[in-house]
């Protein structure tokens, strides 16, 4: 049983030596995944390489840009009406539901008695 762990323990370890050479940790084996040589440590420009407009001037809006904000705004809102005005098909409304027909049910049985009960 010793042996069994022992193993098993030295093939975690080995796993996880190899597990944090991958990624970075430690070791010092070179360059890692993020910093290789042609990634730079700092960034040296502008959001998306886009110089900002002159003072005064708005950005001029490119091509795709007016449709895709107009379907995402017809699709929150197409969702948003939709998903609200969905039946509520849960499990608890349906046996909320049955209850009280349950209730009514026997409440009409209870009034049949007692008013067949006072003709007698």
């Amino acid at each position: 049983m010793r042996a069994i762990s022992t193993a098993a323990g030295g093939m975690l370890r080995a796993r996880l030596r190899s597990a944090s050479r991958v990624r970075g940790g430690g070791g010092g084996e070179g360059a890692g995944r993020w910093t290789t040589p042609g990634h730079e440590e700092q960034p040296k420009g502008y959001l998306f390489n886009r110089p900002p407009p002159p003072p005064g001037e708005s950005r001029k809006w490119e091509d795709w840009e007016l449709p895709c904000y107009f379907t995402s705004f017809l699709t929150v809102v197409i969702l948003g009406v939709g998903l609200n005005a969905k039946p509520d098909l849960t499990i608890e409304t349906w046996a909320h539901q049955k209850a009280l027909e349950r209730l009514q049910q026997q409440e009409l049985a209870a009034a049949g008695a007692s008013g067949d009960g006072d003709a007698e």
